[in-house]
């Protein structure tokens, strides 16, 4: 005879704390999204992010979307060589950081329950951010 076949024998609070113990851990933490510390070099009139390729790794996101989002927000030229993107300008780092910040606000962490289990999918011609957790699903403005 199963678990489920008696059912009459458990009450509520033992059914409850016997679901709870088959979730993962890690669903119950907050904090569990960290992003690598971001590695900003200057070079000239050059911003290298050397660990560019983690932290698009780190998101989930393709690193050519990432890396345009930040050309267009820092208002740079720029490529990715190597893992890394090099801007073809100085940018100070507290404003890159804070357009990183800005990407994963917008493009990557979930409004309604804050979790950045989310990809981006398209359906017809609208991109949307869905979120694997809690399954909410908005629109996002494609670069």
């Amino acid at each position: 005879m199963s678990d489920l076949e008696n059912i009459d024998y458990y009450d509520y609070k033992a059914l409850l704390k016997r679901a709870r113990s088959q979730i993962p851990e890690y669903v119950f933490q907050k904090d569990r999204f960290e992003l690598p510390e971001i590695e900003i070099l200057i070079e000239g009139n050059r911003t290298i992010i050397r660990n560019f390729r983690e932290l698009a790794k780190a998101v989930n996101r393709d690193e050519e979307f990432f890396a345009k989002y930040l050309l267009k927000e820092t208002g740079s030229a720029g490529n990715l060589e190597g893992g890394r993107l090099i801007l073809q300008r100085r940018i100070n780092p507290e404003l890159l950081k804070s357009r990183i910040n800005d990407f994963l606000r917008e493009y990557v962490i979930c409004r309604e329950c804050g979790k950045p289990d989310t990809k981006i999918i398209k359906e017809g011609r609208v991109h949307l951010l869905k979120c694997m957790a809690c399954g909410a699903i908005r629109p996002v403005k494609m670069i």
